[in-house]
């Protein structure tokens, strides 16, 4: 057996991928419970670690939004309403008196437009383009790995960094989606379960259940602001133009326009939200260059992580 191979099983490799799942696992359940999601997140760590040393740089890269998820999952734990007011009223009537408009006699917002003047086909776009969030970025990171680890490297950071911001914002002011006040006005519901909203005809069309087990999942129902569905494809398309990609980019300023759309006539989200989310996406993306990598620490910090993948 060869040094590399001899590495990927040695006593530390093993007790080090035992002891971080074992550890998640423990915390999981004690935090939200038992899940199912949880040992195959922990099963593919596994697999990628032990497969060869290219898939173990590949996980151990790709670890940070392994780490976004987990924490994002583990918002359960926590739901941010009960830390600061639901903002529901408030922001339907800013989103009314900021984007309002008239129609037959009555002033209302984009999201109520839509949603009793939708098309078919407009369903099946806006579904097509919100399963382009999580995606696009993933294979675009992939991507990056492999030809840029610099890139890389700032593009993972970055998409976290943004998150952290959006999370922030989520436990600063918790604020309700279109689809809520829909529902059930300004009415206070703890525990709301999530909702599919518009993209349900998405599902019903093509007779499937992708978004409807999506949402079932959805950590916080009350974390409309920022959309971060509005900031991960802005993110892609900076760097997109970093790497040069050419018409490539103007398939991501599709997405980006594309997602930025179905939100809102999905009424998953307010004009409002999206503005937010763009704003924390140009916000994170500044910080990181202007700042954190302008920082020796930092930069210290990138060196040692890129010498690993």
């Amino acid at each position: 057996m060869n040094k590399e191979k001899a590495g990927l099983f040695s006593t530390q490799s093993i007790l080090i991928a035992l002891v971080v799942s074992i550890i998640y696992l423990v915390i999981s359940f004690f935090l939200i419970g038992f899940k199912t999601d949880q040992l195959v997140l922990a099963s593919i760590f596994n697999f990628a670690f032990f497969l060869s040393p290219v898939a173990r740089k590949f996980i151990i890269g790709f670890s940070i939004f392994i780490v976004y998820w987990i924490l994002f999952d583990y918002m359960k734990a926590f739901p941010n309403y009960a830390f600061n007011t639901v903002r529901i009223q408030e922001l339907y009537d800013a989103e009314k008196a900021l984007f309002g408009f008239s129609f037959h006699g009555s002033r209302i917002t984009p999201n109520e437009f839509w949603l009793q003047n939708g098309t078919t086909w407009l369903d099946i776009i806006s579904g097509i383009f919100y399963l382009c969030w999580i995606p696009v970025p993933l294979v675009f990171a992939a991507y990056l790995f492999f030809k840029n680890k610099d890139l890389f490297l700032q593009f993972s950071l970055t998409f976290v960094l943004v998150n952290m911001i959006g999370f922030i914002i989520y436990y600063v002011y918790p604020a309700a989606p279109p689809w809520y006040y829909q529902a059930n006005g300004a009415h206070f519901i703890p525990g709301t379960l999530g909702n599919t909203a518009g993209l349900h005809k998405f599902d019903d069309y093509f007779n499937i259940m992708i978004f409807h087990g999506l949402y079932a999942k959805s950590s916080n129902v009350f974390a409309a602001m920022p959309s971060l569905h509005s900031s991960y494809p802005l993110i892609v398309v900076y760097f997109g133009i970093k790497q040069k990609l050419g018409w490539v980019n103007i398939l991501f300023g599709i997405i980006v326009l594309g997602i930025w759309f179905a939100a809102v006539y999905t009424s998953h989200h307010y004009i409002l939200d999206v503005l937010a989310g763009i704003a924390c996406a140009i916000a994170g993306m500044v910080f990181f260059q202007k700042v954190l990598l302008h920082s020796k620490h930092f930069n210290k910090f990138l060196s040692s992580y890129k010498a690993r993948i």
